[in-house]
């Protein structure tokens, strides 16, 4: 894949507040691409400055396949934050004065409302609608003019398990055609379901980057015990595969090699120590995540 988006060492502060600091990938054209962390980690500042909304303090960005931000807008679907349409005006008004600032759209304002699952609410008021359906006619209106890029922001807020099952295949299905993919989310599940590469955020510092299977890679772990743990932590630390190491009621162990339950008994056995404990076990990408974004203060 070509590159669409470079992002190049962005800086964000607000007063005290570094909300962006340093943070630098790529976006490859045709990807659905994730910029997950936690509440309050930048991912909406990030979004704002790459749909010039914001400025950045420091560092730069370039849309490859444009000659500048003001030209790639024109090309770029977007909702970030909250929707923002006139309560007293319907969903088909609302979305027809969207498409006439946008300069484009106009006739497709049943086919963007169809793809959202809103078509029977066109003619209701913008503020008999829930949270859910409001969401669902933001992505609509980003939907208009079939941009090239949509840019996201949490786009499953506030929609019920049905309605977050729907914008999920929406987002496929787009993807598939041909559209490029930006969404910011503070959900694992959304972005391990629907996303080929991801970009972790914590405080404002980008912890990872890259394809979704190798970031939130979730790697085997083997728990283990014996009557004198401390023993066999320093006996586990020499083994050559050894990656990561931590100690409770068990040693859970991760290796850089994919070592068997029996290849490690072995190990320990011909060095004294007898295992009473072992289990193989399978790290889940919630608590991969959490790795991640654990931050000691």
């Amino acid at each position: 894949m070509s590159k669409i988006l470079t992002i190049e060492n962005i800086e964000k502060t607000y007063g005290s507040i570094k909300a962006l600091q340093n943070v630098s990938f790529n976006i490859n054209s045709g990807s659905v691409f994730g910029i997950l962390g936690p509440n309050g980690s930048g991912k909406t500042t990030l979004l704002g400055i790459l749909l010039d909304v914001l400025k950045a303090d420091k560092g730069n960005y370039t849309w490859h396949e444009y000659k500048d931000a003001q030209t790639a807008r024109k090309h770029i679907g977007s909702l970030l934050e909250t929707p923002n349409f006139y309560h007293y005006l319907s969903a088909g008004q609302n979305l027809e004065i969207t498409a006439k600032i946008k300069g484009r759209g106009e006739n497709e304002i049943d086919s963007v409302l169809q793809q959202v699952n809103l078509l029977s609410r066109k003619d209701f008021p913008f503020q008999s609608f829930s949270l859910g359906m409001k969401q669902r006619l933001a992505i609509a209106a980003a939907l208009l003019g079939k941009p090239d890029i949509l840019v996201l922001d949490e786009p499953t807020n506030g929609l019920d398990p049905v309605g977050i099952s729907e914008i999920r295949e929406l987002i496929v299905r787009l993807s598939n055609e041909g559209t490029t993919v930006i969404m910011a989310s503070h959900l694992l599940d959304e972005v391990e379901k629907v996303c080929t590469d991801v970009a972790i955020l914590q405080k404002g510092v980008l912890l990872s980057a890259g394809n979704v299977n190798e970031v939130l890679n979730d790697d085997d772990w083997i728990e283990v015990g014996t009557s004198d743990l401390s023993s066999l932590e320093n006996l586990l630390k020499k083994h050559p595969a050894l990656k990561h190491i931590r100690k409770d009621k068990f040693l859970h162990c991760s290796f850089t090699e994919n070592i068997s339950a029996e290849q490690l008994n072995k190990f320990c056995a011909e060095q004294g120590i007898y295992i009473n404990h072992l289990q193989k076990r399978k790290r889940s990408l919630e608590s991969k995540f959490m790795e991640l974004t654990s931050v000691t203060n």
